[in-house]
């Protein structure tokens, strides 16, 4: 199926379009003073990584506070309550990555862009305001009342796209994570594209690895170059 044949791009938000390991190295480094030389970037987000593979954690950003505990004690950070709802509140301030604004206007040309996050509604909020307002829609962990990579999650994006005339065929899901989209996506009938935010580099980060890769329909190391694949096709 051509690219330019989808009428609604879905996206993953924390990973694909904000970098939220920028947002969790940078503020591990803030509140502790540690360089690269003491912690590096792979330990902190291999403790980050470790810290939400737990049984009966709260929705995502608030589980940042138990998170962070979790997380101190494995690396020796400060520790304290307060420290923990810092790193929660800090998403507000984390970065996109540097092509996600401008690649979200060149998309949102041809399609309705729909926003499918684990994170709660009120920390999307700050999210789209960093990525300048691109979605027609979105759906999070408020509305779902589910996390991906739970079945759950995407029917009930599916019958909100359904209501509004769409059908699944129409619908490309825009994700890095293996684990939390690409994954589970595919296996529910979704067409799906990979961004590979991390190629070039060892290891998931801080996302929950997977034992093997899904084969996306669709495979970029950039959203940019998606938007320039999606160009590319128009006449």
């Amino acid at each position: 199926m051509a690219l330019r044949d989808f009428k609604v791009l879905t996206f993953d938000v924390v990973g694909t379009l904000i970098d939220f390991e920028r947002g969790i190295v940078d503020y591990v480094r803030e509140v502790s003073g540690a360089d690269p030389s003491r912690l590096a970037d792979d330990a902190i987000l291999e403790s980050y990584r470790r810290s939400r593979n737990f049984a009966g954690r709260d929705h995502y950003p608030d589980d940042l506070v138990r998170g962070y505990a979790a997380m101190a004690q494995e690396l020796g950070l400060p520790t304290g309550p307060r420290l923990g709802e810092g790193l929660r509140d800090s998403v507000r301030r984390w970065p996109a990555f540097p092509d996600s604004v401008a690649a979200l206007k060149r998309l949102r040309r041809r399609y309705r862009l729909v926003a499918m996050t684990n994170a709660q509604r009120w920390a999307l909020a700050h999210m789209e305001k960093t990525l300048e307002g691109p979605f027609h829609d979105t759906v999070t962990v408020d509305d779902a009342r589910a996390e991906k990579p739970d079945p759950q999650f995407f029917a009930f994006a599916r019958g909100r796209l359904s209501a509004a005339g769409y059908r699944l065929e129409d619908n490309l899901h825009v994700a890095q994570s293996q684990y939390h989209d690409i994954g589970v996506a595919r296996r529910l009938g979704y067409t799906v594209c990979w961004i590979e935010r991390r190629r070039g580099l060892k290891g998931f980060g801080g996302t929950q690895e997977v034992p093997e890769l899904t084969k996306p329909d669709y495979h970029f190391a950039t959203l940019a170059a998606l938007a320039d694949a999606v160009e590319a096709e128009t006449p």
